[in-house]
């Protein structure tokens, strides 16, 4: 309770199911007023809110408003005009295991499908053609992680122990046993001098935005590949698109784009050297997010601050 009102959480998602976040949060829970959008009662009752992509309804329309929970681990679309965090109102988001080991196991498939020649296997098979080819091993093998936070750092750990020659860039300096670590923009054309393959797992900022471009791919390995599984305004389309037409990059495989879903005359739907994915590298497991949420409440509640806060100065 505050102030003797009844107080709610409130569900502002387009996308999930509302029935299911109010089963497994009651049974975090039992007492907790919840409410989905549109169907959300009084403003002035509002003290937290579960939100993905932007809200339908304005954050300062909630008067009472202490929690703004996304339901994803980024936070770009929910920081940028025309949302707005009020004042004095935390923002979270979600970092769960589940989420981290289904970005590394996608970013894996992504990146072993071209070192392994997957592509070119199939075309052969088509052909009924029984033929070695040549493959790298692991130790002659650079791959560049961008972004080392929790799904940064798990994908370059889990490099470093399968042998991979791993490269980590950050913001921030950060340490991987095993791997070469870079930080500051000024040191990210260092860090991808000469790599078979970056991953982009950089959460989007001002600073990160356009991060993948003309200049960074010519730092690459003749023929390497760029996965993209952070945001689609990491890459610059045009850069990647000439790369991939010049030789300079031989895949890309991006599970987000700028424009989401792409239009239909997009380039990318019909290059041959472009796989594209539906934003679904991480998708949200809410049995296991549930209890981070509930906890998040309670702590706002509590005035304590909520688990997993955004520095909405530095954007993550």
């Amino acid at each position: 309770m505050s102030g003797g009102k009844a107080m709610a959480l409130l569900y502002m998602s387009p996308h999930g199911d509302g029935a299911t976040w109010r089963r497994l949060l009651a049974a975090e829970m039992p007492a907790l007023d919840f409410r989905v959008h549109p169907d959300g009662g009084a403003a002035g009752e509002i003290e937290a809110v579960l939100v993905w992509q932007r809200p339908p309804l304005a954050l300062e329309a909630f008067p009472n408003l202490k929690l703004v929970q996304s339901l994803g681990a980024g936070i770009d679309h929910l920081v940028g005009p025309p949302c707005r965090i009020p004042a004095g109102v935390a923002l979270a988001r979600i970092v769960d295991p589940a989420m981290t080991a289904q970005m590394a196991e996608w970013c894996l498939m992504a990146m072993l499908n071209h070192l392994r020649r997957w592509r070119d296997y199939r075309c052969l098979h088509r052909r009924r053609q029984w033929r070695t080819l040549p493959v790298p091993l692991p130790g002659e093998t650079a791959i560049a992680v961008l972004g080392l936070g929790e799904m940064g750092g798990h994908l370059a750990r889990l490099l470093v122990a399968m042998g991979y020659r791993v490269r980590g860039w950050s913001r921030s300096a950060r340490s991987i046993p095993g791997a070469a670590c870079f930080h500051g923009r000024q040191r990210l054309h260092e860090a991808l001098q000469g790599c078979d393959a970056v991953v982009c797992l950089l959460p989007l900022t001002p600073q990160t935005a356009g991060v993948l471009d003309a200049r960074a791919f010519a730092r690459l390995k003749p023929g390497s590949l760029v996965v993209n599984a952070a945001r689609g305004a990491h890459v610059v389309e045009e850069d990647l698109v000439a790369a991939l037409d010049a030789g300079q990059l031989g895949a890309a495989v991006l599970d987000v784009q700028q424009e989401e879903p792409m239009g239909p005359r997009h380039p990318f739907w019909f290059h041959p050297k472009i796989a594209t994915f539906p934003h679904v590298a991480a998708l949200t497991v809410p049995a296991t997010a549930a209890p981070q949420i509930a906890e998040n409440y309670r702590r706002v509640r509590a005035g304590l601050a909520p688990l997993n806060m955004v520095d909405l100065a530095r954007g993550y």
